[in-house]
């Protein structure tokens, strides 16, 4: 068995953090990412198991690359490099701190200690191929979310649509929600989801492979935190919402903001109102009510 990884550094020098990291996501490629903050500078690391993919992943780099520039993408260079699978995550370790949500929820890498306070919930993630640790803008809102909405009367049960590395999930879970559901169109996220659903001993919950367009829950949801691509919401829209029960609340996320408006416009006819809204960098996320 080949106990190397095959990767691909990407120096990004654009105007903000997140056009290459949608940029890699739209190429569907094992990715991570990762920002020097004293020297403002965003790397991102592509992965592949063998020779063969990488070269690939090289080649249709390159051109993403120039197809992206237009859009705002500046990649400085592209640099291929070998690593063992056993060195992976001592290389990001230096990159990732402890995460303050509020003062009832925190997420943090396993080598990170958090001092124990009564009531507080502590998140246990560490950066891994189905990247989710709480420092993407979309996923950071969705989190203010839960903890916001936890305990408050009639909010119990929550729905984690697009749930990636499983980080909702387990922060709901901690915060009292239940039940707790979970889907992906991706297998491997859904495999890591549960692996890290079990690290933070989380047993109720069981995320499953599933797609926003056809998904149907056994009922509806006091909360369901969408972190999709704009255009998928919009598109799946009439099957979103009926995962929100009336009364209940829907968190849009994974929009850019010169998308938000339409997504917004397209769930008002829908009966949904919109609560709130945050734009984190180039990102935009919104609470919505559905009316009763």
């Amino acid at each position: 068995m080949d106990d190397m990884l095959y990767c691909i550094k990407l120096v990004d020098d654009s105007d903000n953090f997140d056009l290459a990291a949608e940029m890699l996501a739209a190429l569907e490629l094992d990715s991570s990412s990762y920002e020097d903050k004293e020297n403002k500078r965003v790397y991102h690391t592509v992965y592949a198991a063998d020779p063969e993919t990488a070269r690939a992943n090289l080649a249709a780099l390159k051109a993403a690359v120039e197809e992206w520039k237009e859009f705002g993408v500046r990649i400085s260079a592209l640099e291929p490099f070998e690593l063992k699978k056993e060195d992976w995550a001592e290389v990001w370790k230096k990159y990732f701190n402890v995460i303050p949500i509020s003062e009832k929820l925190v997420i943090k890498p396993s080598w990170l200690s958090v001092e124990p306070k009564p009531g507080l919930a502590v998140v246990e993630l560490d950066p891994g191929m189905s990247f989710g640790t709480g420092q993407h803008a979309t996923t950071y809102y969705c989190l203010k979310t839960i903890d916001r909405l936890a305990g408050k009367e009639g909010v119990r049960s929550m729905l984690d649509a697009g749930c990636g590395s499983g980080i909702l999930s387990i922060a709901a879970a901690l915060l009292g929600y239940d039940p707790v559901d979970a889907f992906d169109n991706d297998p491997d996220a859904v495999r890591i989801a549960a692996e890290n659903l079990e690290r933070n001993n989380i047993r109720n919950v069981v995320p499953f492979v599933g797609d926003a367009e056809v998904w149907q829950g056994s009922h509806q949801y006091d909360l369901v935190c969408a972190n999709i691509l704009g255009h998928l919401l919009v598109r799946f829209r009439r099957n979103i919402a009926s995962w929100v029960r009336p009364g209940g609340y829907l968190t849009l996320a994974g929009i850019l903001s010169t998308e938000f408006d339409g997504v917004a416009e397209a769930f008002t006819p829908l009966g949904f109102e919109e609560l709130d809204r945050e734009t984190l960098r180039e990102w935009t996320s919104g609470l919505f009510v559905r009316k009763s």
